[in-house]
């Protein structure tokens, strides 16, 4: 696996850091974070974890809550509806029956309601402009009075917003993404806002602009850069964000670019991007398609491939905590490729512009033709990469996601994947066929393109454990593990709050709120599902 940095590129932005608000209160709340160190270590150390379903809470329609944050000063539950351009509010003094208090419009500020993030008795809101190409706005509102006091203006398509761990910061990934026709591409950028005074907060940017004309170092260092006429900045497309406990260094990660990007906080300066590298499924095995089973049909056929070909870890969410001294990053490894009117990569391997490598793809390697649907035919795959300029050929193929979690040191290296667990535990299912869709229940459905397909991830101090939450978007659910030892972690349990084509379906974000901040005093696991719109509430059980 090939890891590199552009640390010696020396590339920094200065941006102003931030204040402290003027009613945050003491650190307990960290899930806008996605750190578990601040969880109450007070706790009794279990020998394990189990998470009892309380309630799932309808939303407005479906494809509308993918993000949900939590307010211990008010004791709500704040949902972002991208789809309808509001923001619902819940009490959630009795966890198990969480009462509706407004529905917030958002509409006059932009297009889509992307993410929410509270702290303090403050909640911010990631609005994205008419046009996603535009600027968006951060808006900031009273938790208890839900009335707005301020907004700023960020950069193109913010779509994942974040206090830091004192509460004296928001961090903004600004993802940055093109039109369609991909003749409008914006600057990817994190932005940092100063919220001392709340009433006017000062939003700064760090750019990835110092990173122009060093794209072919950039990709030589395994970090893709691909898209039409791109420069790095506006290639570079930040999706989500942690920090360290000490909330001085962010780790951002981008998705497209299969990288991780970790920012100084003090100068706001991009310090590395980092590439996360490339699974290797000759070692590591994984189900291709769809129409493998008998009459072109569906089959589980977990396997590796004596070929070379490879999983781009391309994550989405992302989390952190500490072990002696050291920050570990957790990471859902969801995949995602660029697909627009303008310019699209993703296609199956029986229809790449160019052939497959025939003395590498061999008959006696795929055990017949490697093209074919019970093969690696119908497996999505880019077409970006793996391509011999001299030769015309495909001499090696690279599919989008990891279906894993992963864990890497602070520097970016990794030291632990959970493989192809996802998809071996998910193969019996009460709820759910194997590796269905987020929207019907056909089995073996996303076999061919990036499986259960991970996407959100905390983490949770719990005595002196920690455990790692994963969602799985695709077929749904929590998969829990003891993430205590970052080299050797444990599965503890998956709980699916789907049932077929209907329940909690496509969960995206998770939130985790310790005891000592807990309605009930016990530690809570809010979900927010896209598909089904609905929230998910999970009692963390103490074992």
């Amino acid at each position: 696996m090939r890891r590199c940095s552009l640390l010696a590129l020396g590339i920094t932005v200065s941006v102003l850091s931030g204040c402290k608000p003027d009613d945050v209160v003491q650190p307990h709340t960290v899930a806008q974070t996605s750190r578990a160190d601040l969880a109450d270590v007070s706790d009794p150390t279990p020998s394990t974890i189990a998470l009892e379903h309380l309630t799932s809470l309808a939303g407005p329609g479906p494809v509308a809550a993918e993000i949900t944050t939590f307010d211990r000063v008010s004791q709500r539950l704040f949902v972002a509806n991208a789809t309808f351009r509001t923001m619902d509010v819940y009490d959630m003094k009795d966890p198990a029956a969480p009462g509706k208090l407004a529905t917030i419009d958002l509409s006059s500020f932009g297009s889509s309601v992307n993410s929410v993030a509270a702290y303090g008795g403050v909640v911010a809101v990631a609005v994205q402009g008419p046009l996603k190409t535009d600027a968006g706005t951060i808006v900031f509102y009273r938790a208890t009075t839900l009335q707005q006091v301020s907004s700023v203006t960020v950069g193109a398509l913010p779509d994942m917003v974040a206090f830091t761990p004192d509460g004296k910061t928001v961090l903004v990934a600004n993802e940055g993404e093109p039109n369609d026709a991909y003749t409008i591409d914006p600057e990817g950028s994190v932005s940092v806002i100063d919220i001392h005074n709340i009433n006017a907060p000062l939003a700064r940017t760090a750019s990835f602009v110092r990173y122009n004309g060093k794209e072919d170092d950039l990709r030589a260092a395994g970090i893709r850069i691909f898209g039409p006429n791109a420069s790095a900045a506006q290639d570079f497309e930040p999706e989500y964000i942690t920090t360290d406990a000490s909330g001085r260094t962010a780790y951002v990660t981008l998705q497209e670019n299969n990288a991780i990007a970790i920012v100084d906080l003090a100068s706001a300066s991009v310090q590395q991007v980092v590439s996360l590298g490339y699974k290797d499924h000759s070692v590591v095995p994984l189900d291709v398609s769809d129409r493998d089973g008998p009459g072109n049909g569906p089959a589980i056929n977990i396997r590796t491939w004596p070929v070379p070909l490879f999983g781009m870890y391309q994550p989405d969410g992302i989390a952190s905590y500490t072990v002696g001294g050291r920050t570990y990053l957790v990471t859902a490894n969801e995949g995602d490729s660029r697909s627009w009117a303008g310019f699209t990569e993703d296609v199956r391997v029986s229809a790449l512009p160019h052939p497959l490598n025939p003395n590498i793809f061999t008959n006696t390697a795929c055990g017949g033709s490697c093209t074919s649907n019970a093969r690696l035919g119908r497996l999505t795959v880019t077409s970006t990469m793996g391509l011999n300029p001299e030769t015309n050929q495909y001499d090696a193929l690279y599919a989008f996601g990891g279906r894993s979690f992963s864990i890497w040191d602070e520097n970016g290296n990794q030291v632990w994947d959970s493989g192809a667990e996802f998809e071996q535990r998910t193969t019996s299912l009460s709820m759910v066929n194997f590796n269905a869709d987020e929207e019907g229940n056909d089995p073996d459905n996303r076999s061919d393109n990036k499986g259960p397909e991970p996407e959100g991830v905390a983490v949770a101090r719990l005595g002196a454990k920690t455990f790692a939450f994963v969602g799985l978007e695709r077929v749904g659910g929590i998969m829990v593990y003891d993430v205590t030892s970052p080299t050797s972690p444990s599965f503890v349990t998956y709980a699916n709050t789907r049932n077929g084509a209907t329940g909690d379906r496509a969960p995206e974000g998770i939130v985790f709120v310790p005891a000592v901040d807990s309605p009930n005093k016990h530690p809570l696991l809010v979900v927010g599902n896209e598909a089904s719109g609905s929230v998910a509430v999970f009692q963390i059980v103490l074992q």
